[in-house]
């Protein structure tokens, strides 16, 4: 079976059906995660702080992006994987920012990459409008832009009229340009349930929130938190397993058993010496 195309997606948006996104950072998560039954898969940089163990996104080399994305390539077989171009791979120059993407996909096996987009961000929609006439599938992506946080000094909640925060008609503008550039999709990072609503009543692609409220087309978690192996619950996430707690667990009876002598036991060995 070949895995979900940009066709399958706009068909599932236009019967009007939601889409599923979920990130993932290695291919024993990926496997799992593509067996669920999502729609995509995105590697993201996200795997700066919750797989790489750095503070953020920015951290993240191409050489980590592209061995992510490839591990998750290698373990999926259903679901679109979408490689997330990390911080300073594109917008340095053209030359740059196309190598970079034709990387995901040659040397990765990636789908398509995904690229944050400031308000207005002519840079990156040029980018953008030159990877789609060369046959690059992008996804774009509006709202909050983590890569950027050290300019934009927090997770600040986007389409707030507010110093802090984007406006909603520049977000809105911004993501009609994307579409003229040729995305497939939008993802709109903890913006305003207002803000979700009307880019995506704007545009005629589909948008993928998180943190965006209802009113848009599909929808993406961080694995780690769905999976409760992050350190820290965000209100626009929700937990659906304790995982961490799992693993905790077992490590703890590995560890114990290990002190006691009954690991391993005469069933884990190769043959057994007799101690009788």
């Amino acid at each position: 079976m070949s895995r979900t195309s940009i066709p399958d997606l706009h068909e599932t948006y236009r019967d009007g059906e939601p889409l599923t996104m979920l990130t993932a950072y290695d291919a024993p998560i990926a496997r799992q995660v593509d067996r669920g039954g999502v729609d995509m898969i995105l590697v993201g940089d996200t795997a700066g702080d919750n797989h790489l163990g750095y503070d953020d996104t920015v951290p993240v080399t191409m050489a980590e992006a592209l061995s992510n994305t490839a591990a998750v390539d290698r373990a999926v077989e259903d679901a679109m994987v979408i490689g997330d171009m990390p911080f300073g791979s594109y917008g340095q120059s053209m030359e740059t920012s196309v190598d970079n993407a034709v990387r995901f996909l040659k040397e990765a096996g990636a789908d398509a990459v995904k690229l944050e987009t400031a308000p207005h961000g002519d840079t990156t929609i040029e980018i953008i409008d030159r990877l789609t006439e060369l046959g690059i599938p992008v996804q774009g992506h509006i709202g909050l832009t983590p890569q950027r946080m050290n300019q934009i000094g927090g997770a600040y909640i986007q389409g707030r009229d507010t110093s802090s925060s984007a406006a909603t008609d520049a977000l809105v503008e911004t993501a009609e340009r994307l579409v003229d550039a040729g995305v497939f999709a939008v993802v709109l990072e903890t913006v305003t349930e207002g803000t979700g609503k009307a880019v995506t009543e704007a545009i005629d692609v589909p948008t993928i929130g998180i943190g965006a409220g209802r009113h848009v087309d599909g929808q993406v978690l961080v694995i780690t938190d769905l999976l409760g192996l992050g350190g820290e619950s965000f209100s626009l996430s929700k937990r659906y397993a304790d995982v961490g707690s799992t693993i905790r667990t077992a490590v703890e009876s590995y560890v114990e058993e290990v002190a006691d002598g009954e690991f391993p036991a005469e069933e884990n060995v190769y043959d057994p010496l007799d101690e009788s």
